[in-house]
């Protein structure tokens, strides 16, 4: 009966695909994307965005849709940001905003991360500042200018407390949205490792929660930006200096629609810069490591 038997044992070749095969599964392929196939995937569709703006706007100020003082054109606004630039303030305006705004939300993140896990963790204080958290994420962070103003007076320390009222809350809830997501197994598991306290915060807790919290690190910024807009539009002060905020505010006083323009692509532009060279590559590399992002 020799001659009947049959082999059961697989050959060293159909091991060695059903190994390849596993790792396959379990590797995350992260290969890079070829440079022209970004560029028409992340710039081109962009670019096509701004040229389809530029033309309506240039064919509304053809047609006469409106008058010259209520639309201007492209190269009104064009001309102007060109004085600016000749004059030499562009830049100063620009950072002087800027420069607020990054402090401001660097103050609020260190002020936003403790508390956000400190409701998230502690169910006393949950219950006690977290309804709190989510109205005050919802009221305009206009509101907080005037109160401001009388409080600390026309100073950069005014317009740090509004940009602090406005962010601080989207901080703290994307974190606490964040830790409400961990798995409890991540939990147990890292106490019964003897993560406890402090440890367990920024082993477990941190890292899982990442991705939600860089989304309300985004969120955050918005609302710092905004926050600050609204405090350089309202409260306009020689001392303070002249940010975007009072140079829109400046174009309306003097009616000068280009001027205005300019402002609100200026304003625009610095949060779209800072969210392109900052968040989003943030956002992709948090994403990445955690497999949630095949394509760099």
């Amino acid at each position: 009966m020799a001659g009947t038997d049959i082999k059961t044992e697989p050959r060293s070749s159909d091991l060695g695909a059903l190994e390849a095969g596993l790792d396959a599964l379990d590797s995350v392929q992260t290969h890079r994307t070829p440079v022209r196939e970004a560029l028409v995937k992340k710039v081109l569709p962009p670019l096509t965005a701004v040229a389809l703006v530029l033309a309506v706007w240039q064919g509304l100020v053809l047609s006469e849709f409106a008058e010259p003082t209520k639309l201007p054109s492209a190269s009104s606004v064009l001309r102007s940001l060109t004085d600016m630039w000749l004059q030499g303030t562009l830049f100063d305006i620009v950072w002087t905003s800027v420069s607020r705004g990054l402090l401001g939300f660097l103050l609020a993140l260190a002020l936003g991360t403790p508390l956000g896990l400190l409701v998230a963790r502690v169910a006393f204080i949950r219950a006690a500042i977290g309804p709190v958290l989510s109205g005050l994420q919802s009221l305009p962070s206009v509101a907080w200018v005037p109160p401001a103003v009388l409080w600390l007076g026309l100073d950069n320390s005014m317009m740090y407390a509004v940009i602090l009222l406005g962010a601080v809350p989207s901080i703290a809830n994307g974190l606490v949205s964040g830790v409400d997501q961990v798995p409890p197994l991540f939990l147990r598991a890292g106490r019964t490792l003897g993560a406890a306290g402090l440890r367990e915060a920024w082993h477990i807790t941190m890292p899982a929660a990442l991705p939600s919290y860089v989304a309300g690190l985004k969120q955050g910024w918005a609302f710092s930006w905004r926050s600050l807009m609204a405090a350089e539009i309202i409260a306009s002060s020689p001392d303070l200096g002249l940010g975007l905020g009072q140079l829109l505010e400046n174009g309306r006083n003097n009616a000068d629609m280009p001027g205005i323009f300019l402002a609100i692509i200026l304003i625009l532009a610095v949060g779209v810069a800072v969210d392109l060279l900052i968040f989003s590559p943030l956002e992709r590399r948090v994403l990445r490591g955690r497999g949630r992002l095949v394509r760099a």
